[in-house]
C-alpha cells in the first residue's frame, strides 16, 4: 500500500484530534485560587458494580468489530451503532502472537542438483520458537457513524519492517441532517479506501499476522483468499439479508502505469444471517470475484504476513522471509481470476458449524489457458463455559492444475486443537496438524510432501 493517501488520513485525523483538544482548552474556565485549608480529598469512588473487568476494555468507536473475545463470529460490522455518539474518539488497539512449534515433514522428489545442491532436499526443522508477530491498529470517530480505520502490521513472517495493511472510511450515518438520507443510512453502509475485501466469509475466520482471535486453530486455509484493494463497497442490510457490490482497482496497491494491462475487480455478495431463535443462528452467503486482466492479482497471494507452519516442505535454501507461503497452495491465477465461494455456517448453543465451497478460474500473463481449482472445507468447533474453552476440527481439501503441470495437484490437511480465553483479549491455542500433497511431479519438492505435529500458540488482543 502506497504511503502518501494513508499519511494524508493519518494527518487529517490528527489535526481533528488537536481542534477538538484545542477547542476544549478554551472552554475551561480559569480555576478558583485554592483554599488555605483545603478540605481533605475524598477517597476514590468505587466502581460500578456492573463493571467487569473479564469483560474486555470499553468499546468507544461504533459500527466496530472488537479484537478481543467478544469478536468472534462476527462477520460484516453491524447496523448497531454499538455505543452512543458522543463526539470525536480516537481509539488505539493492538494484537501480537508467537508460537511454539513442533513439525516434522518428508519428501520422496528426486534430487535436483543446482550449483552442487539438492533443491529438493527438505530443511532440518524440529521444536523451536517462531518469532512474534504484531499488529497496531487506529480507529477514529469523526462522526456520527462515519468512522476512519487504519491497520499497520509492526512485525511479519514475510515483512521484519512495519508496513501498512489497510486504510478506510466507512460511513453508516448521514453526514448530511436530512431525514431520507438517515432513513436511507439505516440498511445503507459504504466503505471507501484501501481494505481487506469481501469476498467470501472464510477471512472473518482467519489468521490476520499479529492478530489471531477470530481463528479457532493455528493455521489457516491452504487456499487462502485474503487481499487488500483500494476501492469501496456498498452494502445494503435489511432483515438479516445483505447484498454487497464492490468495485476495486484489481491490484494489492494503486499505479497509473500500464493502463492497458490493468482492469478494475467486480466483486458481490448476497446471503443471509438471522438469529432464528436464541440458541440458533444460521448465515449463508455466497461471493463471486471477477477480474479480466491484471499484471499482478492477489487473490490467493495476498497474504503478505506468511504461513504459521514455518520451513514445513522448504528445501535447505530457504529462508523465513522468502519462503512464507510453507503449506500453502497458490493456484498463480496473477493475469485474471473469476472465483465462487458458498459459505454455510451454523451455531447451535455451543456447536458451530462452518464451510467453504469454493471454484475458482484463472490464469498467468503467460499461459494460453485458463486452468480451475477447487476448495472444500469444514469447520465443527464447540463452545463452552461462555466461549471461554473451544474446541474443534478442521479438513481443508484443494485440488486443481498448477502451471506448467500436465495432471492436477492436491492438498489435504486436518487440524485438531482447541483454546482457552484467560481473559477476553489473553488466548491459548494448541493444535495438531497434518497435511499431505499429491499429484505433485518427481522433479517437485513437494512430490509425496507431507508434514505434521504440534503447534501451540499465545495471542494477546486488545
Amino acid at each position: 500500500m502506497t504511503a502518501p493517501p494513508l499519511t494524508r488520513i493519518a494527518a487529517f485525523v490528527g489535526a481533528l484530534a488537536f481542534a477538538g483538544t484545542a477547542a476544549a482548552q478554551q472552554a475551561v474556565t480559569p480555576p478558583e485560587p485554592a483554599a488555605a485549608n483545603p478540605p481533605p480529598a475524598e477517597a476514590p469512588a468505587d466502581p460500578p458494580a456492573d463493571v467487569n473487568p473479564l469483560d474486555g476494555r470499553p468499546i468507544t468507536i461504533q459500527h466496530y468489530r472488537p479484537l478481543d473475545k467478544r469478536g468472534i463470529n462476527v462477520f460484516e460490522t453491524s447496523k448497531d451503532p454499538g455505543v452512543e455518539y458522543t463526539g470525536f474518539k480516537l481509539d488505539w488497539g493492538a494484537a501480537f502472537t508467537s508460537q511454539v512449534q513442533s513439525l516434522s515433514h518428508s519428501n520422496s522428489a528426486d534430487a535436483n542438483i543446482v550449483a552442487g545442491v539438492n533443491t529438493n532436499q527438505l530443511a532440518d526443522i524440529g521444536f523451536g520458537f517462531n518469532n512474534a508477530t504484531a499488529n497496531l491498529y487506529l480507529n477514529a470517530q469523526i462522526a456520527k457513524g462515519i468512522r476512519v480505520a487504519l491497520t499497520s502490521y509492526l512485525s511479519a513472517r514475510h515483512h521484519p519492517e512495519s508496513w501498512v495493511k489497510e486504510g478506510y472510511l466507512q460511513i453508516d450515518g448521514s453526514p448530511i441532517d436530512w431525514i431520507p438520507a438517515h432513513a436511507l443510512m439505516q440498511f445503507l453502509t459504504m466503505r471507501v479506501g484501501h481494505f481487506e475485501i469481501n469476498y467470501g466469509d472464510a477471512h472473518f475466520r482467519r489468521t490476520d499476522n499479529g492478530h489471531a482471535v477470530y481463528n479457532p486453530f493455528v493455521g489457516n486455509y491452504m487456499m487462502d483468499a485474503f487481499t487488500t484493494e483500494i476501492g469501496a463497497e456498498v452494502y445494503l442490510r435489511a432483515r438479516g439479508v445483505i447484498a454487497m457490490a464492490a468495485l476495486t482497482g484489481g491490484e494489492v496497491r494503486g499505479t497509473v502505469l500500464s493502463p492497458g494491462q490493468r482492469g478494475p475487480s467486480l466483486i458481490g455478495k448476497l446471503g443471509i444471517d438471522r438469529q432464528v431463535r436464541p440458541n440458533l443462528r444460521v448465515r449463508l452467503t455466497g461471493s463471486m470475484y471477477r477480474n479480466e486482466k491484471s499484471l499482478s492479482n492477489t487473490l490467493y497471494g495476498g497474504d503478505r504476513a506468511g504461513s504459521r507452519y514455518y520451513y514445513v516442505l522448504e528445501n535447505t535454501t530457504a529462508a523465513e522471509a522468502a519462503q512464507f507461503t510453507s503449506g500453502n497452495i497458490n493456484p498463480g491465477f496473477r493475469n485474471s481470476v473469476t472465483a465462487l465461494q458458498l459459505n454455510p455456517f451454523v451455531k447451535f448453543g455451543g456447536l458451530e458449524v462452518f464451510g467453504v465451497i469454493e471454484r475458482a478460474r484463472g490464469q498467468a500473463v503467460t499461459e494460453a489457458a485458463e486452468r480451475t481449482f477447487n476448495q472444500q472445507a469444514v469447520d465443527v468447533v464447540y463452545r463452552m463455559s461462555g466461549d471461554t474453552l473451544h474446541v474443534g476440527a478442521r479438513y481443508n481439501r484443494v485440488a486443481g492444475q498448477l502451471a506448467g503441470m500436465a495432471a492436477d495437484v492436491a492438498g489435504r490437511r486436518w487440524q485438531v486443537g482447541g483454546g482457552w480465553f484467560i481473559t477476553p483479549g489473553l488466548l491459548a491455542k494448541a493444535e495438531y496438524v497434518t497435511q499431505t500433497f499429491d499429484g505433485y511431479p518427481v522433479t517437485s519438492i513437494r512430490h509425496g510432501g507431507q508434514f505434521k505435529g504440534m503447534m501451540l500458540e499465545g495471542v494477546v488482543a486488545f
